[in-house]
């Protein structure tokens, strides 16, 4: 793994700074209705405390624009909102507490993007360029023929000269497409080409299990590379999952150790306990939880002492019994049914105790 992350700007989202060496964020967007105040708080809420750092809501419309600033008097996270064609929005959303807005130029006619950047400049927001493959400028994508990595390349770097000229710098950039060899050439491109914070994602990535893959993948990938600022995973269904696979990646490759570690076997013929339900239920109870430690859950004695060892905490499983270890050493046997209590006593007695803070 490269250990040397490539240096961009530092863009200020409300409290939180993307690019110029800080953390990776971790970003995700509701999908409630933005003008239901009470379901939208109530997800963000969701989010923060499954470890969102900054949260995007769409804006379709004026209702919208209004409900934006009863929304942030009650959320912790910086606020991004989410604008497409109507240049209003994003005015009305900058003067409502917008702590940035996402913005494709393509879709917004120059001289009413020029008002926005003017507005955001004045109040100290910054904007999000999003240059998409679903939404490129017509004179580029005839250039091009579709919407290739190049073609991402140059919508970007057009853009970002039209916000120079006007004498405005607090930009993130996101290129994404749904093709994700696309997306790691486009990422790369613009990372030599710029020094502007990147926001990395794969479009339109699907459900759970193809959107994770997808974007273990494409965001990996980069990251690996030393690339990217902040980070979304798109998952079709509740956005609350889309932070434990970010985190995940970012654990997978020692960026951030943010959240537990859980290992868990694939389970086989040999398995004589319900590791199924269990991986369940301790996940479950582990949702929300920042600290960084290993838990180990094995179905057998062939591999899970070995494997239990190596975690901070974890179980191996037997005939309806399982080991419980902490940091190498057994500590006693449990019985199935009580495997999950005990396991989670020891968790809790260890983060008292201090270990795992990030």
């Amino acid at each position: 793994m490269s250990n040397t992350r490539k240096k961009t700007r530092s863009v200020s989202v409300g409290p939180v700074t993307i690019g110029g060496g800080a953390p990776i964020a971790v970003q995700s967007m509701t999908c409630t209705d933005t003008r239901d105040v009470e379901a939208t708080v109530g997800q963000i809420a969701r989010l923060a405390e499954a470890g969102c750092e900054i949260v995007r809501v769409a804006v379709p419309d004026e209702e919208a624009v209004h409900a934006l600033v009863a929304i942030k008097e009650r959320i912790k996270i910086p606020l991004i909102a989410d604008i497409h064609f109507d240049h209003r929005l994003a005015l009305g959303a900058i003067r409502n507490g917008a702590d940035c807005v996402r913005i494709n130029p393509g879709n917004i006619a120059r001289d009413k993007m020029g008002q926005v950047i003017r507005e955001a400049k004045e109040r100290g927001v910054s904007i999000r360029i999003g240059i998409n493959s679903g939404s490129l400028e017509k004179d580029i994508l005839s250039r091009h023929g579709a919407p290739t990595a190049a073609a991402l390349v140059e919508s970007a770097l057009r853009n970002i000269q039209f916000f120079e000229d006007m004498d405005f710098h607090a930009i993130k950039l996101s290129v994404k497409a749904s093709d994700v060899p696309a997306m790691i050439e486009a990422n790369r491109e613009l990372s030599q080409a710029t020094d502007y914070p990147l926001h990395l994602g794969v479009t339109e990535a699907g459900s759970l299990v193809n959107s994770a893959v997808k974007s273990s993948i494409g965001i990996g990938i980069l990251l690996n590379e030393g690339i990217g600022d902040t980070i979304r995973v798109s998952i079709s269904g509740d956005p609350v999952a889309e932070v434990g696979v970010a985190y995940g990646i970012l654990r997978a490759l020692d960026i951030r150790r943010v959240g537990p570690d859980i290992i868990s076997c694939p389970t086989c013929g040999r398995c004589e306990i319900n590791l199924f339900k269990l991986v369940e239920e301790v996940e479950d109870k582990l949702t929300g939880v920042k600290e960084y430690f290993k838990v180990a859950l094995m179905g057998c004695v062939v591999n899970g002492p070995g494997e239990a060892a190596e975690a901070d905490v974890g179980i191996a499983g037997g005939r309806r019994i399982g080991l419980l270890f902490k940091k190498g050493k057994v500590i006693r046997k449990v019985q199935e049914e009580e495997l999950v209590n005990a396991l989670m006593d020891e968790v809790y007695a260890m983060l008292d105790g201090g270990m795992g803070k990030t």
